[in-house]
């Protein structure tokens, strides 16, 4: 199937698109949300795997400001921030102490420019609500503007920070009919009420600060009749569907790959 992708615009807000060329008929959506590294190479794979399988793809680009990135987010300068991370011993990522450590092994211009953007892309977590009111004008978009998903079915996946994007964009969004999240955090307990749409989620055996927040999820899914499916995959890090990463699984990428397909599938189809 061949393959249609294109930057789109749609109010302040940009993302990357892709479709399958030969439809021959409107299509379910669904909208792609990025990690922490934001919109890069692996997102617009993954974005072209959903294209690919039937669906319209958007990946939104939530460090876009008007439709451009801060100088200290733009691709060239976070693809060097995650090559010094990836320089660093595994856990790094996570802990502040352990990253400091290693900026100030850097040369100073190094440092300056490095630690510039990781302290821009780690506070991006506390802008959860605003990139949520992103993610929503997105869905809007889909569901309202577009010719070829208007008035259809949409769903969302996230990874990562993302994966956590994506749950809280299950609490707010009423529009939205199937939500997949990987290895992301549980939105708070007072806003699963909101949920209108199925739940899936993956999670790795040893990503112990994700999978703490596991129980809280089940328990207020359960507690409020609603949908919520949940794999912990044996042996798996954090982020182990990105390719590009230290922590890729292929079994896990593999499995939960296939099973979201048909999630969506019984979810946003007819």
């Amino acid at each position: 199937m061949g393959l249609k992708t294109e930057t789109v615009r749609y109010g302040d807000e940009t993302g990357y698109l892709a479709l399958p060329t030969r439809a021959g008929g409107p299509l379910p959506a669904v909208v792609v949300i990025q990690e922490i590294m934001g919109l890069n190479d692996h997102i617009e794979d993954v974005t072209r795997r959903m294209a690919a399988a039937g669906y319209a793809a958007l990946a939104p680009d939530l460090y876009a400001v008007g439709g451009t990135r801060p100088p200290a987010l733009e691709r060239e300068r976070v693809d060097r921030a995650m090559a010094f991370l990836a320089s660093l011993p595994p856990g790094a990522f996570g802990d502040p102490a352990a990253r400091d450590a290693g900026l100030a092994r850097l040369p100073e211009a190094e440092r300056r420019l490095v630690g510039e953007t990781l302290s821009q892309l780690f506070s991006s977590r506390e802008r959860m609500p605003a990139l949520v009111s992103s993610l929503r004008k997105a869905v809007r978009y889909l569901r309202r503007e577009r010719p070829e998903t208007r008035d259809q079915k949409v769903g969302c996946v996230g990874f990562c920070m993302g994966g956590g994007l994506s749950a809280l964009l299950a609490c707010e969004e009423p529009e939205l009919s199937a939500c997949v999240v990987y290895y992301g955090t549980t939105p708070p307990a007072e806003k699963l009420t909101a949920i209108p749409c199925p739940v899936l989620a993956f999670y790795g055996e040893k990503d112990v600060r994700v999978n703490a927040t596991i129980p809280a999820f089940q328990e207020g899914m359960r507690n409020l009749g609603k949908s919520y499916e949940h794999r912990v995959y044996p042996g798996a890090m954090h982020a182990f569907f990105n390719d590009d990463g230290p922590g890729y699984n292929v079994s896990a990428a593999r499995d939960s790959f296939w099973r979201m397909l048909g999630f969506f599938a019984a979810h946003l189809s007819g």
